[in-house]
């Protein structure tokens, strides 16, 4: 199938709504299927405004590095590992993140989301398969059985075999003409945002969380340190929160120096902010997927935003990548939905369980949070329920209708949290370093991204699939790990084949010639008919 735009007609085959990091990202990995993109956006230029996202998970950063964008933005970025948690002016606890494999990256870095914009929009320049077009607004979006026309306003429409759409928080405008919901609900507690520029020795390198603070009696702060000398704190403040009286008045000086003492600062940027959370009931309307913002809302306590969103922008990537390229059915479209709504609830569930704990809005809730807090001062078994924010991690594809079960690996329920759970089925595989020619270093998801990957460990045997157009390759486990890592990250058995996605999830772990077959086919979205996918270890 051919990938270049029709000049005649003006068609392209995808058109992502929405120039921000989730939009840039999608066009990006779509450009590197060989899929041209037409991105639009109603401003007529990007506004570097404010910190905005700034908390980079090291999974994201991985999938941006596939673009060559994530190396560049990690080493820009503030490096963080450890989470430390204060109750007024005790520390409860402090934990580091950990790393299944030797992944390249740190498990967070802190970086403006402007500046990430920046550095992804100079891929993009340097794309020429992503046509960037700014002031142009969709004012209407009509679907047919061979493709999408937007109506742009004051311009020409815009055709295309599909869309993807990442118009962010106020994306309410494209669900509408979708008919789609967006339930939820927004909290009536605010938030003050200020980066400030400062000297804060020691608090470089670390997040730190305080709940009722003296300088902010009954509510929380978030500090988080940002490049070039700036802290992003973030102050939980009531409804009726003004800050330009605060501003006026001395108050809002008076607040930060709380914090940092007597010394000089400069405030960057400030904003306040009502937290929602929302998520769209349908996140495929036929040939249009939702992604990003505009599909689901969380508080950020977690950093589970831009993250969720990067993840929206690999998997509809990569999924209308081989549909176009013919290697799969549009059925495997669906799955988008099953997977980033199964991400998003459990978003949704996680984030609102931390506001329920931030925000306490019965007297139940209330009790029940002074009693942990002052029992996690000398109880280390209690600090687990205190709930800071459960930081970002990948989703575990284990119910998607595209793994394969494997019984003797079975997912145990969400992990510890800086933990993650065991290699298996539905899981992101580690990352560690890996030789293929024995000589030629490199990383084991960059050659899980380039197609699907079965990975056979000694005494099995894989062939891909005959009747499979996608590409599809074949290592030994033996041949590209030297040095034992990844087999001890995998926890891999003599007899296996791992089936891992195009986005180096684990589709399948099984141990015969059929089960491979059939864990492809599953994999691609692809119905299994008269097929019968054996047992796990049969």
């Amino acid at each position: 199938m051919t990938t270049t735009t029709d000049p005649s007609t003006g068609h392209h085959r995808v058109a992502v709504i929405g120039n921000g990091p989730v939009g840039q990202t999608t066009a990006l990995l779509l450009a590197r299927w060989g899929v041209p993109v037409v991105l639009l956006d109603a401003r007529a230029e990007r506004d570097l405004v404010g910190s905005k996202a700034i908390c980079q998970q090291r999974d994201v950063l991985d999938v941006w590095e596939a673009v060559g964008a994530g190396r560049r933005i990690a080493d820009e970025g503030v490096t963080w590992t450890t989470a430390r948690t204060f109750h007024r002016d005790h520390e409860l606890f402090a934990y580091s993140m950990a790393d299944p494999g030797r992944s390249a990256f740190p498990p967070f870095v802190n970086i403006s989301q402007a500046r990430t914009e920046e550095i992804l929009d100079e891929r993009i320049a340097a794309e020429p398969l992503v046509d960037v077009r700014w002031g142009h607004r969709v004012t209407g979006i009509d679907q047919d059985e061979h493709g999408v026309t937007l109506a742009v306003a004051g311009r020409p429409a815009v055709r295309a075999d599909y869309v993807v759409a990442c118009a962010g928080a106020r994306g309410e405008e494209i669900r509408r003409m979708l008919g789609i919901g967006f339930g939820g609900h927004s909290f009536d507690d605010r938030f003050l945002i200020c980066d400030i520029r400062a000297d804060l020795p020691g608090w470089a390198r670390e997040r730190r969380f305080y709940f009722d603070p003296e300088w902010n009696p009954g509510r929380q702060v978030l500090i988080h340190p940002c490049p070039g000398s700036t802290f992003r704190i973030d102050w939980q403040v009531p409804g009726d929160y003004d800050l330009a009286a605060e501003e006026a008045s001395g108050a809002l000086d008076a607040r930060i120096r709380a914090i940092i003492g007597d010394q000089p600062y400069e405030i960057v940027w400030k904003s306040v902010y009502r937290f929602h959370s929302r998520v769209a009931d349908r996140m495929r309307a036929g040939r249009v997927l939702l992604a990003g913002d505009c599909a689901h809302l969380v508080s950020p306590f977690g950093a589970r935003g831009l993250n969720s969103g990067v993840g929206d922008a690999e998997n509809a990537a990569w999924k209308l990548a081989f549909v176009l390229h013919g290697w799969a059915g549009a059925e495997l479209l669906e799955s988008y939905h099953d997977e980033r709504h199964a991400a998003a609830c459990e978003n949704i569930a996680v984030t609102t369980a931390t506001m329920d704990f931030l925000v306490p809005q019965t007297e139940e809730q209330h009790r029940r949070r002074r009693e942990v807090l002052r029992a996690a001062a000398t109880d280390p078994a209690v600090r687990a329920q205190v709930d800071s924010g459960r930081l970002a991690e990948p989703f575990w594809y284990v119910d998607s209708p595209l793994t394969t079960p494997d019984a003797s690996r079975p997912f145990r329920g969400r992990p510890p949290r800086g933990e993650v759970p065991p290699a298996g089925p539905g899981i992101l595989v580690p990352d560690v370093p890996v030789s293929v020619t024995g000589s030629s270093c490199g990383r084991f998801r960059e050659l899980a991204r380039d197609g699907v990957l079965l990975l056979a460990t000694d005494g099995a045997e894989a062939e891909p699939p005959p009747d499979v157009a996608a590409p599809v390759r074949v290592l030994r486990l033996r041949d590209i790990d030297v040095t034992g890592v990844l087999a001890e990250a995998l926890a891999a058995r003599p007899g296996e084949v791992w089936v891992i996605r195009p986005d180096a999830h684990v589709a399948a772990v099984v141990t015969d010639a059929a089960a491979v077959a059939a864990a492809v086919h599953r994999a691609l979205g692809q119905p299994a008919g008269d097929r019968v996918l054996p047992a796990a270890g049969a």
